[in-house]
């Protein structure tokens, strides 16, 4: 039997993304962590686990020699949803498989993966569950299963789900593997497990195989906070679970004091924390127990930080498919849950929550605290041509009473075996993917582009914008946070930097923005342009003019001091 005192063991992570669990950098999702404190558990020194991601695979081959010299190599990764990613790139099938070949010892399989494989990470697919060559593949938690195989002497396990006392231990041992993502600590957040399971049955989602919520005490989430941030993380969200106002209760009706104790045992914790974001809530515990959310909404609306979004799982506004796929808010619960986080929570840092929700001339210029996000999903059961229609008519209404929604999430159905569409499997998204192409663009250049103009307008301060990738000229970066917006900044600037934008225009969901507070001294050609109302003769004369006391003396027509502090 090997000593688990002499295993060394390697963790790849691909990258996870789930309905309630975010895993592609600069996320770092929960099962690295759970598993590296699960393998110390079992009697593995620290010292002797390497975390690499696959993209410092793929940029340092010399990293392989991890992989392949490790006693025990267990890969974690798994799409359930499909998405597209600016901060890393999920692992393809075929790198994949290829990890298993090159391993010389024990290769261990997990993470969502184990639902299935498409031939690639993308919607409208059939997915199949499939071992790509591995030794063990986890059926059950993966955690668990290292535990388990390591404290066999990597003999073998029994799939298993791991219990709430092993994941309290486990959270905080593992802890450490943070510090060796290559975005830590500045550009790394931390997806938080607060429950996991769902007390409903969409026909097309995942979460339920994990049954019923089973949620983590206050106080077990509130010490892995503090493990982290002893470890240097800043930025965390709450995104492990599939309904946040449920959080401590029974699954289903609002526990306001529970997420006191959550929110405010965070801040406590983490004083200089960065980022306190959330993501999914179900609007139909929102109207069931409108009193109740209100309370939980103000709760967290007063710790998090601002620009948070609660996404909300509406997938369709047709009856026909609701019906159909088992889905659990009408069109009319879903408005009436968006209209009540927008009362609530659609205030912004310097407005008076009193007014919310805050838009217009007289808003402060940051984002709002916390707004409504909508899922939309495509190729469900009884999806026909007036389904598109029922849902951009949904979201017109939304946007013509005055309300705000932070993100629109259209996508295309992923079939698992297991769930209710394992059957249907993505037949109707194919046949309806000219359909979906046209009602897409439709809803990005009706809904998308004036909602970013009311969410955040010209002149909106967007703090701490970390600088990504170069392309045509400009600059893209983004907050850490859910959802956050793609930001445009005229000219190439020094990536990995972090710096203030204001917004000066809109796409359909993303912003172009300068330099915050812009030095009219000192910007380029291509800043002064960006700013609305200055055309490239003016932007020539206040270079030419140059230099100047402030910004009242620049003596143009546009309306500049939003620009400047």
């Amino acid at each position: 039997m090997t000593d688990p005192a002499d295993l060394t063991v390697t963790i790849v992570d691909g990258y996870v993304d789930e309905p309630a669990h975010f895993g592609v950098p600069p996320y770092i999702s929960t099962y690295p962590r759970f598993t590296a404190g699960a393998v110390v558990d079992a009697g593995v020194p620290e010292s002797n686990v390497v975390y690499h991601t696959i993209d410092e695979l793929r940029e340092d081959r010399q990293k392989w020699r991890d992989v392949a010299d490790a006693d025990l190599m267990i890969y974690i990764g798994g799409m359930t949803v499909p998405g597209k990613y600016v901060g890393g790139t999920p692992a393809e099938p075929d790198e994949v498989r290829e990890l298993a070949w090159v391993a010389e010892g024990t290769a261990l399989m997990g993470g969502p993966i184990r639902f299935g494989v498409g031939d690639e990470n993308a919607g409208g697919q059939d997915m199949e569950r499939k071992n790509l060559d591995y030794d063990f593949v986890a059926k059950g938690d993966i955690e668990a299963a290292a535990y388990d195989l390591v404290d066999s002497g990597l003999e073998g396990f029994g799939n298993r789900m791991r219990d709430n006392e092993e994941l309290d231990r486990w959270a905080a041992m593992g802890a450490f593997v943070v510090e060796q993502h290559p975005s830590h600590p500045d550009h790394l957040i931390c997806e938080m497990e607060t429950s996991r399971g769902c007390a409903y049955r969409c026909s097309f989602c995942t979460e339920p195989l994990y049954g019923n919520p089973a949620f983590r005490t206050a106080d077990s989430v509130v010490k892995e906070v503090e493990n982290l941030y002893d470890r240097g993380a800043r930025h965390f969200r709450l995104g492990r679970q599939a309904d946040i106002l449920a959080f401590g209760g029974d699954g289903e009706a609002p526990n306001p004091d529970a997420l006191r104790r959550l929110y405010g045992g965070i801040r406590e914790v983490a004083p200089d924390l960065g980022t306190l974001h959330l993501d999914n809530v179900n609007p139909i515990t929102i109207v069931g127990w409108p009193e109740k959310s209100r309370e939980a909404l103000r709760i967290i609306a007063e710790h998090n930080t601002a620009g948070d979004t609660a996404a909300f799982g509406l997938e369709s506004a047709d009856p026909v498919v609701q019906e159909e796929n088992n889905l659990n808010v009408t069109a009319d619960e879903c408005f009436e849950a968006v209209k009540i986080v927008n009362e609530v929570a659609g205030w912004r840092p310097g407005d008076d929550p009193a007014d919310a929700p805050t838009h217009g001339s007289d808003a402060a210029n940051r984002l709002p605290k916390l707004l409504p996000g909508i899922n939309l999903l495509h190729g469900l059961k009884g999806e026909r041509e007036e389904t598109f229609e029922h849902n951009k008519r949904f979201l017109q209404r939304v946007y013509d009473e005055g309300l705000m929604v932070r993100r629109i999430n259209i996508r295309q159905v992923m079939a698992f075996d297991g769930t209710d569409m394992s059957d249907t499997g993505a037949d109707i998204a194919r046949d309806h993917k000219q359909l979906f192409k046209t009602y897409k663009t439709e809803v990005r250049e009706e809904i998308d582009r004036p909602m970013l103009r009311r969410v955040a307008p010209a002149g909106t301060v967007l703090p701490n914008v970390h600088l990504e990738y170069h392309q045509d000229g400009r600059t893209f970066g983004r907050q850490l946070g859910t959802y956050p917006l793609l930001v445009g900044i005229p000219g190439e600037r020094e990536l990995g930097k972090t710096i203030d934008v204001a917004v000066v225009d809109h796409g359909y969901r993303s912003v172009t923005g300068v330099p915050y507070p812009l030095d009219f001294n000192e910007a380029s050609m291509d800043e002064l342009t960006a700013i609305p109302g200055i055309g490239r003769s003016t932007a020539g004369d206040i270079v030419v003019n140059r230099p100047y006391a402030d910004a009242a003396d620049v003596g143009v027509d546009a309306d500049v001091t939003k620009y400047v502090q």
